[in-house]
C-alpha cells in the first residue's frame, strides 16, 4: 500500500498582475464651478476613468485568490514594485498571510513604511486571505468574526464639483433615488457644504473631505464656521496629515476629525488614535497592508474614536472592505463613489446603498470575464511556467 503523509500546505505558484481601466460619468453639468483641487486627486474632473491594479494569486493546489493595490495614477509605480520586488518575494512560499505580511514588511522596511511597496504587499495580503478563507470553507467575513453580518449599508461619496452650491445640491438630490441617506463631500467652502446640508436635510449624516487643504489656523477657522452645519466628521483638514499634535488640538473644537488613509502604516494610525488626534480612523485596506494590518481595527480602538474604513475602489479591495466592515464589532457604512458606470466588473460594483454579501467561501470577488477583458490594459504572469520568475505578458 502507498504510504501517505500529512497533506502538503498549499504554496504560491503564480501571481498575475492585471491593470484594468474603466470609464465612468460623474454627471457634472457644464456650468459646474472651477476646480479647486489638484489633478492628482481622484475626485478631480481630470479623472474620467478609474484604474484598478489587481493581483490574481494561484496556489499549488489550484486555489485562486484576488487582491487589489491602491491605486489611480500611482499604479505604474506600484506595478513596478509588484513585478520586480514584492511578488517574487511571495512566490513558492506557503499560504500564510499574516506570516508573509510580517516577513515582507520587515524585508522591505528600508524602502519606506507606506507608498507603492506597502500597496503591493496589501494586494497580495488580500489575495492570501481570500485563499485562507477558501481553505477554511467559509466567507472571509466569518473567518474574521463568526458573528459577521451578511449585509451592510453604504454612504454616497461625491467627487469634487468645483465648490458650486447648485451643482452640489443637484448631486445630493440624486442620491436618495439610489437609497442613500448619508453623504460625503469633497468641497471645502461654506456655501457648497451648506447647500448640501439644505438638500440632504437637517438630520442626514454629512461628512466633508478637504484633502489636507489648510494650515492649523485656517482649519480652526473653517471648523468654527462649519459648526452650525452639523457635520459628522471633517476629513484630512491639515497639511501635513501626520501632524498629530495639531490634529489633537483641532479634534476638540466640536467636529470629529477623520483620517488615517494617508498615514505611514498602521503604527502611525495607532499613534494618532492614542494621542486623541482623530475622532474617526480611516484605514484603507489596499494601502495599509491588507487584512493582516486591518485586524487590529475590527473592534473599537478607543472610547473617543470610531473606525470607518476608507474605500475608493471598485475591484477586489472594494469587496474586501465590504467583507471587513461586515465583520466589525460595530456597524459602519461602506464608502461608495457616487458615479455612473456603463458596465460593472462584479455584482457589488453597482452603486447602491444596500449590499447583500455573497455566501461563498473566500473573498467572494467574481469578476465578469468579458468586462475584465474589455477593460484590461496590461497583464503579467509571474512564477508559473517560468522557473526564473520572469513570467509572460
Amino acid at each position: 500500500m502507498p504510504v501517505t503523509g500529512p497533506r502538503a500546505e498549499p504554496s504560491i505558484e503564480s501571481v498575475q498582475l492585471l491593470r484594468v481601466r474603466m470609464p465612468f460619468n460623474a454627471t457634472r453639468s457644464a456650468e459646474a464651478g472651477e476646480e479647486s483641487i489638484d489633478e492628482f486627486n481622484a475626485s478631480s474632473r481630470t479623472f474620467t476613468s478609474m484604474e484598478s491594479l489587481m493581483v490574481k494569486v494561484t496556489t499549488s493546489e489550484g486555489l485562486i485568490g484576488w487582491g487589489e493595490a491602491f491605486g489611480h495614477k500611482v499604479n505604474d509605480v506600484t506595478w513596478a514594485a509588484l513585478e520586480s520586488l514584492v511578488a517574487p518575494f511571495y512566490l513558492n512560499k506557503p499560504v500564510d498571510p499574516e506570516a508573509l505580511n510580517d516577513q515582507a514588511q520587515r524585508a522591505f522596511h528600508a524602502f519606506g513604511r507606506t507608498g507603492p511597496v506597502l500597496y503591493a504587499i496589501s494586494a497580495l495580503d488580500i489575495a492570501l486571505w481570500d485563499i485562507k478563507a477558501q481553505i477554511a470553507e467559509m466567507p472571509l467575513r466569518q473567518l474574521l468574526n463568526p458573528s459577521a453580518r451578511n449585509s451592510i449599508t453604504a454612504y454616497a461619496s461625491l467627487v469634487h464639483y468645483g465648490e458650486d452650491p447648485a451643482e452640489v445640491a443637484r448631486q445630493i438630490s440624486r442620491a436618495p433615488g439610489l437609497g442613500f441617506e448619508a453623504f460625503k463631500l469633497h468641497e471645502s467652502s461654506y456655501p457648497a457644504i451648506a447647500a448640501a446640508r439644505a438638500q440632504a436635510g437637517a438630520s442626514a449624516p454629512l461628512m466633508v473631505d478637504v484633502n489636507c487643504r489648510w494650515n492649523e489656523g485656517d482649519a480652526a477657522a473653517a471648523i468654527d464656521s462649519f459648526l452650525p452645519l452639523n457635520l459628522r466628521w471633517l476629513e484630512e483638514p491639515l497639511w501635513p496629515p501626520d501632524d498629530v499634535e495639531a490634529h489633537r488640538r483641532l479634534n476638540s473644537r466640536g467636529i470629529a476629525l477623520a483620517g488615517g488613509e494617508n498615514v505611514s502604516g498602521a503604527q502611525a494610525l495607532d499613534a494618532a488614535l492614542a494621542a486623541g488626534a482623530l475622532g474617526v480612523a480611516q484605514p484603507s485596506i489596499g494601502k495599509i497592508g491588507g487584512f493582516s494590518s486591518m485586524l487590529r481595527y475590527l473592534s473599537p480602538r478607543t472610547d473617543t474614536a470610531v473606525v470607518v474604513p476608507h474605500c475608493f475602489y471598485y475591484g477586489p479591495a472594494q469587496v474586501a472592505t465590504a467583507q471587513f466592515i461586515a465583520a466589525m464589532s460595530e456597524e459602519v457604512q461602506l464608502e461608495v463613489p457616487l458615479l455612473v458606470w456603463d458596465e460593472h466588473l462584479h455584482p457589488l460594483h453597482a452603486v447602491r446603498a444596500n449590499f447583500d454579501l455573497p455566501y461563498t467561501s473566500g473573498l467572494g470577488f467574481a469578476p465578469d470575464a468579458e468586462v475584465l477583458e474589455r477593460h484590461l490594459i496590461d497583464s503579467r504572469l509571474l512564477g508559473a511556467r517560468d522557473p526564473a520568475g520572469r513570467g509572460e505578458r
